[in-house]
């Protein structure tokens, strides 16, 4: 077989082509949090909207009912649809669409954000060694392999989160954590190039090991709670901060 006819049947590599209604939405977005439709404005008429936007009405409209079901926009049949205030009305879908706009955050938004974790991780680090610490003890093992990089610890962390609170047994836990995955792997390299961040990480990861093997978990509760904190200072120290 020649390389043309190898080629010829290999599985191509192409990104996804953003449907119209996506970029519709991801436009209305940058213009709310650019102020061009600032909080409690009203957007313009339908026909209006769509023809600035180059898109179809029905493109517009369903553009609108997703934005509309995260909380950014609030709509009322024959009354125009008001610019909501996402941060204090808005919907846990916000916070995977502010991870596409990481230029328009508040320097308070991801302290804030680490707060919620700080609440949260406790909680279903412990519930998860009392339901599964063996499973807890078998992944932090992996920790012995972890390349020293932002990107490599931003993973683990990533997926040491999200299994503790799948094994929590509270799918709560794991809605709200999902809803912070976009913006987490994006802004978690930036804590991670910290060569202290990734340090204190890997005591923690060495220390919850030995709690979940004594099923400690009043231990797993306090370790967590300090590294979440930590996590708070440490993030005042990166650029972002």
């Amino acid at each position: 077989m020649t390389t043309y006819q190898r080629n010829l049947y290999e599985e191509p590599s192409w990104d996804r082509i953003p449907k119209p209604a996506e970029v519709t939405e991801t436009r209305l977005i940058d213009a709310i949090l650019n102020g061009t439709f600032p909080i409690n404005a009203y957007l313009p008429g339908e026909r209006e909207l769509s023809d600035s936007l180059g898109v179809t009405r029905p493109t517009l409209r369903e553009a609108l009912q997703r934005l509309a079901r995260d909380g950014w926009l609030e709509i009322h049949q024959g009354k125009p649809t008001r610019v909501k205030d996402y941060w204090k009305e808005g919907r846990l879908g916000v916070l995977n669409s502010l991870a596409e706009h990481l230029d328009s955050l508040s320097k308070h938004f991801v302290p804030d954000l680490l707060e919620v974790r700080l609440a949260m991780a406790p909680i279903y680090g412990s519930l998860a060694v009392k339901n599964a610490p063996d499973e807890v003890i078998d992944y932090l093992k992996g920790r012995d392999d972890l390349k020293d990089s932002p990107e490599a610890f931003s993973c683990f962390d990533w997926e040491l989160h999200h299994r503790l609170s799948l094994l929590s047994g509270n799918p709560v836990f794991v809605m709200i954590l999902n809803s912070f995955k976009d913006l987490y792997l994006k802004l978690a390299p930036l804590y991670f190039s910290i060569p202290e961040t990734r340090q204190r990480s890997l005591r923690y990861y060495q220390d919850l090991v030995a709690a979940a093997q004594n099923e400690d978990l009043n231990l797993v509760e306090t370790l967590t709670q300090e590294i979440m904190q930590d996590s708070i200072n440490f993030w005042k120290q990166t650029k972002t901060g």
